[in-house]
């Protein structure tokens, strides 16, 4: 098919600026006010576990002091095997763009998750004008195996799972003739299937961000999905657009939704750039953000 490249549990068969104060977001609150979007907000009770002492063996670069500060909130989301996904919320006094940032998506790309973790303490220094919703590991079933998996706890690519027009015939014929039935690609029986993209999907509609962005690894390249004008570089990576894959949240988010998706690839999976490197990064973020994204007309649904 045009367009599709790939860089790089058995399933069954295929079927069918100055640092600013900054402040939270209550419990089932959307905050700050914005006209005609009131996204909804449901905390669950405290977790049955610590997303930080469960992670924090597996993530690099990632103190337990930069962990707790953090202060992840579980959400309604639950993987397959039960896990909380975990999210924070981080809203400029002057926010007017939302921002959905996701890591992990794959779980053996810990550095995703590790980043968007940095980039939290980023927020609350630099927020922005932004409400940042960060979801540091959207696939923690993956994160916690041994070794960590790209897929999830059902071996379903969670990448390969949104619901993308002609998913049902296009996530077919590239899963078995472009990644020749590759395990690690498996886009599942149907999109949405899992409850980790569900949850996503959920959100998107929800939060309904001006900006996605999704962090990978380990390709050290910058990719861009949807309207607009994309960053040229966010620190030392690059735009190197790759294409579109059936079921993947760029072509869903960007192309399909109108939801520009900046996909970043770290250059290692195992190990973040260098502090300096990755504040950088963000820096480059908000620069490219105050040129290029705007709220969506109106603040409705698009």
């Amino acid at each position: 098919m045009p367009g599709w490249l790939e860089i790089g549990t058995v399933p069954a068969p295929f079927e069918a600026m100055p640092a600013l104060s900054v402040t939270e977001a209550p419990a089932g609150v959307g905050a700050p006010p914005f006209v005609a979007r009131k996204p909804v907000r449901t905390f669950m009770p405290a977790p049955a576990s610590d997303p930080c002492r469960d992670w924090g063996a597996r993530l690099p670069n990632v103190k337990p002091a930069l962990c707790t500060a953090a202060r992840l909130l579980p959400t309604e989301g639950r993987s397959n095997q039960g896990r909380a996904l975990f999210m924070r919320d981080v809203v400029a006094p002057d926010a007017q763009l939302r921002v959905l940032v996701v890591g992990a998506i794959h779980g053996d790309e810990l550095s995703s998750a590790a980043l968007a973790l940095h980039w939290i303490q980023n927020a609350e220094e630099t927020p922005y004008n932004a409400h940042w919703r960060f979801i540091p590991a959207l696939n923690p079933d993956g994160l916690m195996a041994r070794p960590p998996t790209r897929v999830n706890a059902k071996g379903v690519d969670l990448n390969r799972n949104f619901p993308t027009p002609n998913w049902a015939r296009d996530a077919k014929v590239y899963w078995e003739k472009r990644t020749r039935k590759d395990p690690r690609r498996w886009p599942g029986l149907k999109p949405l299937s899992e409850p980790e993209s569900r949850y996503l999907h959920d959100e998107m509609a929800r939060f309904q961000p001006d900006l996605i962005v999704s962090i990978h690894a380990p390709y050290g390249v910058l990719d861009f999905d949807g309207p607009g004008t994309p960053p040229p570089k966010l620190g030392r990576l690059y735009l190197d657009q790759v294409g579109i894959f059936p079921g993947s949240l760029g072509n869903y988010g960007g192309v399909h939704k109108g939801m520009p998706v900046v996909t970043i690839e770290l250059p290692n999976a195992m190990r973040t750039p260098l502090e300096a490197e990755m504040r950088q990064m963000w820096l480059d973020l908000l620069r490219w953000m105050s040129e290029r994204i705007h709220p969506a007309p109106g603040g409705g649904v698009r």
